[in-house]
């Protein structure tokens, strides 16, 4: 039997990691569930990974047209939803991390797997932080929401690629000046970190 292979999952080429929530599930407010969660900000130049995200997007969205039709008779077209794959020039122009770069925001109500350059799991919190080079194992969906307007509730479709599910993560170097990165673990389908 053949193995299964999602196409709405991806793993990363080499970003770095910001706002890393991965060692603790935190709640965006009080009526939302704790999450663990990073934003990988992927140079633009890594147009391989880019590409991959794209297919795993169109993918998600191929696979939850059932979801995103709602109760309308058709599916909106994928250009006019937001995705998950972010300009980081045109939304954190101030930032200087987000410069020349696209980034993901990906979270998961799991804990991720969190593992160093040689694949062993790493414990020691300090190891993996915001700004730390690594990759992640993340995958897409498709849902539709609920948009509110006063007293009046409509569906309409929100493919939810503005977060992506998050696996596992692993530390490839530190944020250091000098730091040199280990190489990629590349592979064909169904790649490893």
């Amino acid at each position: 039997m053949a193995k299964y292979i999602n196409p709405a999952k991806v793993v990363t080429g080499v970003c770095r990691f910001s706002y890393a929530n991965l060692w603790e599930a935190k709640a965006m407010d009080e009526n939302s569930k704790p999450k663990y969660s990073v934003s990988l900000i992927i140079p633009k130049s890594d147009t391989k990974t880019i590409e991959k995200i794209r297919a795993a997007i169109q993918a998600a969205y191929e696979e939850g047209q059932g979801k995103l039709k709602g109760n309308s008779k058709s599916v909106p077209a994928l250009t006019s939803l937001k995705t998950p794959l972010r300009d980081g020039d045109l939304e954190r122009p101030d930032d200087e991390a987000y410069a020349n770069s696209y980034f993901v925001n990906a979270n998961s109500i799991t804990a991720p797997g969190i593992v160093d350059a040689a694949c062993q799991q790493i414990l020691d919190h300090s190891e993996i932080y915001s700004g730390v080079y690594g990759r992640a194992s993340i995958t897409f969906y498709a849902f539709a929401t609920k948009h509110f307007s006063g007293t009046n509730t409509r569906d309409f479709a929100c493919i939810r690629l503005k977060q992506a599910k998050m696996h596992a993560v692993r530390r490839v170097h530190h944020a250091f000046p000098g730091a040199a990165p280990v190489s990629r673990m590349e592979g064909a389908e169904g790649e490893t970190l």
